[in-house]
């Protein structure tokens, strides 16, 4: 499902061209369009002469992906990844790229500990964290302490449509395998520093603890959460707003075909945002957020929604890869 949303996402991209296709070895030799599509392991040289870089959104066992990805990279081909799998390399970044583009700096310290000079692995969070994590980063000068989290997910986040999934249709299902082990502390590595003392790793974010409660919707797509949260500092709801419409985006003078402007939107509305009404908000790349209120166990609470296909899986790969050519790692 991402790799057909990395595909309908390219088709009129201003800089980027589809020069390949590569699946599974029962795939190789099939059409795709004008496209032959190749082994995605077994044809790595001839994909390497054809590309600049690659897209990696791949549904296999993780150690096999770990393997696809690394051939690639070692190849002089830089993978912008969708998959898990190197999320917890200590030398691959994390990236949402309006949070922490500075984590790229990490680059050539990965190269150099693999021999690459071209290639480079960058991954994409989960889909799920898409919506608060960006709200965390804009509030970080109210230091945000305890962050509570319950994530209503739609099922194409499980690669799934209402035709095959009939368990979904009129019901909800209050458990995701895994995702809220990954939602609780992908954060910390995204919000987390770099150090030279600690060799180039990311030291992870440790004064905040997240909790987090993942659930299946039927809706077709997008993520929403609920926010409850605590702050090391006294705020205010004005000063919580005004933080959200301010958010100084580092990457807004970069001019990436990609980026919504702006990046996060607050709605007055009580009754926004809405899953239906507010997943496509800047071709599916914008944050809404609504429903900022006190909360009278932690202090405030809100309501927050990304599109988990295009921000969360193929719309945000692609950012980061046009954030790749901004700073000359791709070419």
């Amino acid at each position: 499902m991402v790799g057909q949303r990395l595909m309908s996402i390219l088709k009129n991209h201003p800089w980027f061209d589809v020069t390949a296709v590569a699946a599974s070895r029962r795939s190789a030799g099939k059409k795709l369009g004008s496209l032959t599509i190749y082994s995605v392991e077994d044809d790595i040289d001839i994909i390497s002469k054809e590309c600049s870089f690659v897209f990696s959104a791949i549904d296999a066992d993780r150690d096999l992906i770990k393997k696809i990805e690394q051939a690639y990279a070692g190849k002089g081909l830089p993978v912008v990844s969708n998959n898990s799998a190197h999320r917890w390399t200590p030398d691959v970044p994390m990236i949402i790229p309006e949070v922490n583009p500075q984590h790229l700096d990490i680059i050539p310290r990965q190269r150099k500990n693999r021999g690459w000079t071209t290639g480079l692995i960058v991954v994409k969070p989960n889909c799920s964290l898409q919506s608060y994590v960006p709200l965390l980063n804009a509030w970080k000068n109210f230091n945000p302490k305890k962050v509570i989290v319950s994530t209503y997910q739609a099922i194409s986040g499980a690669g799934k449509m209402f035709e095959t999934w009939g368990d979904m249709v009129d019901n909800v299902i209050p458990y995701i395998d895994g995702e809220e082990e990954k939602s609780e502390k992908e954060p910390l590595k995204i919000l987390g520093q770099m150090s030279k003392i600690k060799n180039g790793k990311f030291i992870l974010e440790n004064k905040i603890k997240i909790s987090t409660n993942c659930i299946r919707v039927p809706v077709t797509d997008g993520h929403m959460a609920a926010i409850n949260a605590q702050f090391a500092k006294k705020v205010t709801k004005e000063q919580l707003i005004k933080a959200l419409r301010n958010f100084k985006n580092p990457i807004a003078d970069l001019g990436l075909p990609s980026a919504p402007e702006p990046f996060i939107t607050y709605f007055e509305e009580v009754d926004r945002p809405q899953t239906r009404l507010d997943r496509d908000l800047h071709e599916g790349m914008g944050i809404s957020v609504g429903r900022l209120r006190e909360d009278s166990v932690l202090g405030w609470k809100c309501v927050a929604l990304s599109h988990n296909t295009i921000r969360g899986a193929a719309g945000g790969s692609v950012l980061t890869a046009e954030l790749l050519v901004k700073k000359g790692y791709i070419s």
